[in-house]
């Protein structure tokens, strides 16, 4: 069993689906309407000469789009830049190892600044974890139980779990870091950043899976929404899913590559550097996990090992050893 970090993401974007598909919510419905606490959200607009935030009105709501794709204007807390809106977050304790549940969650980051307006930029950030309380909204339980029901039992993903529960721990092989030198070094059990997952359950992080449930899930999107019998989304859904829902001219940050609903998607192999069909979809997690979903050669690509932070050259390896092989 794996700690799938961030590879959690397209569960919980396929979870919020399976409730627009019901008719909860349209994707161009603004956030305010479901979660009213948005409602007065204002955007960082820099500082003054006492170093203090100057907030103006957003130039337009947030819609549930923006949660899909983060373009939602929301930051990730500094894991991943170090802008004044992520240090604020980090004085209000908006961090995984701080927080309690989606729920606690959104109701301090809706006290927060958004980091640009709303639809002008794509930056990762805690926009699935927005979405995971969406879904307990929409679906009046609580996520860990939505997920449960609709996904994995219908699946049969036995083996998918959040954080590493007291029965499986043994499962769990050990996870590496590097320490200042580059060294390898293993995580003590003590310091394993997925202990608390195991009751805390989040859309961003803290799904563990196996290789053979992670492909149940994948295969599933592959066959358009089903897998032996049991739908989970429609066709056009999954289409949507993968499709590139950036404005135009919105800058990704990875060349030859943009976004979906919750999944990157490749949109030029030349332009990415690397082998690869046109409109797979697929994204990493932390501890260098990767998986792709590739339409047009009708094939699924999932790497798994348990190293942070992720080994981007060995997942691009990864890819170009699997597309070589492809002969015929």
């Amino acid at each position: 069993m794996f700690r799938l970090f961030s590879m959690t993401k397209p569960i919980t974007s396929v979870a919020l689906l399976t409730l627009y598909e019901q008719g909860r919510f349209q994707l161009t419905d603004p956030l305010e309407r479901a979660l009213p606490a948005f409602r007065d959200v204002k955007v960082y607009a820099g500082t003054d000469s006492d170093g203090h935030m100057i907030l103006k009105p957003p130039a337009r709501p947030i819609t549930l789009q923006d949660v899909f794709r983060h373009t939602a204007g929301f930051a990730y807390g500094g894991y991943f830049e170090d802008t004044p809106v992520d240090k604020a977050y980090q004085a209000a304790g908006v961090l995984y190892d701080k927080l309690d549940s989606p729920v606690e969650l959104v109701r301090k980051l809706a006290t927060m600044p958004l980091l640009y307006d709303p639809g002008s930029r794509w930056v990762y950030s805690f926009a699935h974890d927005v979405q995971a309380h969406l879904v307990e909204t929409f679906s009046g339980t609580s996520f860990a139980e939505y997920c449960r029901r609709t996904i994995f039992e219908p699946l049969g993903m036995r083996d998918t779990v959040f954080g590493i529960p007291e029965d499986r721990a043994a499962r769990f092989p050990t996870a590496y870091h590097a320490d200042a030198s580059g060294a390898l070094v293993a995580y003590r059990q003590d310091e394993d950043p997925y202990n608390r997952f195991t009751s805390h359950a989040f859309g961003g992080v803290s799904l563990s899976s196996t290789g053979e449930d992670y492909l149940r899930f994948a295969q599933m999107l592959l066959n358009g929404g089903d897998l032996n019998g049991r739908r989970i989304l429609g066709r056009k859904t999954v289409e949507l899913m993968s499709s590139v829902a950036l404005p135009a001219g919105t800058p990704y940050g990875t060349a030859g590559k943009s976004y979906g609903l919750g999944v990157e998607v490749l949109t030029d192999p030349a332009q990415a550097g690397n082998l690869g069909s046109p409109g797979s979809y697929g994204w990493p997690g932390l501890a260098s996990t990767w998986f792709t979903i590739d339409p047009h050669e009708d094939l699924i690509a999932i790497v798994l090992t348990q190293y942070a932070p992720r080994d981007v050259p060995f997942d691009e390896e990864f890819k170009t050893l699997v597309y070589q092989a492809l002969i015929r």
